[in-house]
């Protein structure tokens, strides 16, 4: 094929399959991924809520719980629209470069959510083992400095590899075996050697999450250990219910992450449409589930969404009245 050629066929849309096999079914399936979508966003909105107009919420534990919620909603907003779209409405197509732009948003936001997550066990090591430094330690400009590094870390090292996978040649089939841009679905359909690309996202991907993972485990390590040197049982159940529900979001982010990655590159026999489900389900159900995790071990939280709740109730009559 003539590079016009190549050129003129790498700037058509992609079409999206939705679950392949299933496509009669996607009515009925599309039903649990709205339900997760309006929890995600009345959840994580919530959350962000009650920390914005709540002051005794106004810590850098909090902080990075609202950053958290900034995640989640963003990755959610990235797929879910589009995949309801091609559930609801048959609606396949999507531009190239709105493909890439989702794959970018997917990708970004995952290495921001590890490094938030890196911050968050930084956050309990230092208030458990360290606790007459911790406001000095963490201030509050220093939490947000440390989100904006994370953000920062993500998009620096997504870039490249945009820019890698949007100059490859797509000049073979247009149809993408998935419900949204799935990295390897789409590099699959290049037409020239992806070898750089997929070296690339590799070692980016093992960086990161590998160095984040180390040091998270560290952090854990020598919490746990300061724990059990705590004098009263009552102390130590105090001090590891304050990390059970940032241990709960990290098992559910790496335990999910790796699950369906490593089923998109090994099939393990399974068929094509239990692949999309599980990377479907774990883009879909963690931003979910994150802010019910915090809202149910957290009992600062919950206050904060229950004054929330109250004062919204109040409005509403106030106004009724």
């Amino acid at each position: 094929m003539s590079a016009a050629n190549r050129s003129n066929t790498s700037s058509l849309p992609f079409l999206l399959t939705g679950i392949p096999g299933l496509e009669a079914l996607h009515i009925w399936i599309s039903i649990p991924f709205c339900f997760t979508y309006m929890m995600t966003l009345l959840g994580n909105s919530l959350v962000l809520l009650s920390v914005m107009l709540d002051k005794s919420l106004h810590a850098p534990m909090y902080y990075f719980i609202s950053m958290l919620a900034v995640i989640d909603l963003i990755f959610s907003t990235a797929v879910v629209p589009k995949m309801l779209g091609v559930f609801w409405l048959d609606s396949r197509e999507i531009g190239f470069e709105a493909c890439f732009i989702q794959m970018f948003f997917i990708h970004t936001f995952t290495a921001v959510e590890s490094g938030v997550l890196l911050a968050m066990s930084f956050d309990r090591y230092v208030a458990i083992c360290n606790p007459l430094r911790y406001n000095t330690i963490l201030t509050n400009s220093r939490t947000i400095q440390i989100g904006l590094l994370s953000l920062a870390r993500g998009v620096g090292v997504m870039i490249p590899l945009m820019c890698l996978l949007t100059s490859l040649p797509y000049c073979k089939t247009r149809v993408i075996p998935h419900s949204y841009c799935e990295h390897m679905a789409v590099v699959e359909l290049a037409c020239a050697d992806p070898s750089v690309s997929n070296l690339y996202s590799l070692i980016v991907a093992t960086l990161l999450v590998g160095t984040d993972s180390v040091f998270i485990t560290f952090s854990y390590s020598m919490i746990l250990r300061s724990v059990m040197r705590l004098p009263s049982q009552e102390a130590r159940l105090k001090a590891l219910r304050t990390c059970g529900s940032h241990v709960s979001i990290i098992l559910l982010f790496y335990i999910g992450g790796l699950l369906s990655m490593y089923l998109q590159v090994f099939s393990f026999g399974l068929a094509p449409h239990v692949q999309v489900l599980v990377a479907d389900f774990y883009l879909t159900v963690p931003p979910m589930l994150n802010p019910l995790i915090y809202g149910i071990k957290m009992k600062q939280i919950q206050e904060g969404i229950f004054k929330l709740l109250g004062h919204l109730a109040g409005l509403s009559m106030s106004q009724a009245g």
